[in-house]
């Protein structure tokens, strides 16, 4: 014959507005509360009331779970708003979803929000860090014996505007013609 009982767990559902306190307080709702307590939701309510608990609306609720999440979310909008130059509708795409929401995340991780002219001098000054980088890759290769061409087509620019960037280098440009020499024309 087997034991037809319920296994007993050694933990027992919160039903004293003390332990129903303590479990609503980290978060649980009430309608949690009803399903691991067993009790009917008019009860669960009381028993917090009576316990003093301070009721929050399903919307504190909500933040509340989301905080973690949220704390995350705005720590790495901040780290690609400061560090990467980011304006605040990058943030909306990289999930903040509007430049508001953006613009809120970043004054909650500790951020402050930067004008239109401080962004446009960051997105400068690392376009200018790139060309220059550029210039100076073109202008060794260019010296090693690429041709021009070769050049466009390896760094996807055309050929004036490499002729523009090794000139900007102030590289010493090789005299055009075959073999760096140029052909005479003599006329008979």
């Amino acid at each position: 014959m087997t034991d037809q009982r319920p296994v007993q767990s050694d933990h027992q559902p919160p039903t004293t507005p003390a332990a129903l306190r303590k479990c609503y307080e980290a978060g649980s709702t009430v309608q949690e509360l009803v399903e691991i307590s067993g009790l009917s939701y008019g009860t669960v309510i009381n028993r917090l009331r009576s316990a003093g608990t301070m009721m929050r609306t399903s919307w504190e609720t909500r933040r509340m779970r989301e905080a973690p999440a949220r704390r995350r979310l705005a720590t790495h909008l901040r780290r690609l708003y400061e560090q990467h130059g980011a304006t605040l509708a990058e943030l909306a795409v990289a999930g903040a979803k509007t430049k508001r929401a953006a613009r809120q995340l970043l004054i909650e991780a500790g951020g402050k929000p930067r004008t239109a002219q401080e962004t446009l001098r960051i997105r400068s000054a690392a376009k200018t860090a790139e060309r220059q980088k550029l210039m100076a890759a073109l202008r060794t290769k260019y010296e090693n014996g690429a041709a021009v061409s070769v050049l466009a087509a390896e760094h996807n620019l055309s050929t004036a505007t490499v002729y523009r960037l090794l000139r900007q280098a102030r590289t010493r440009m090789r005299p055009h013609g075959s073999a760096g020499q140029r052909q005479r024309r003599t006329v008979p």
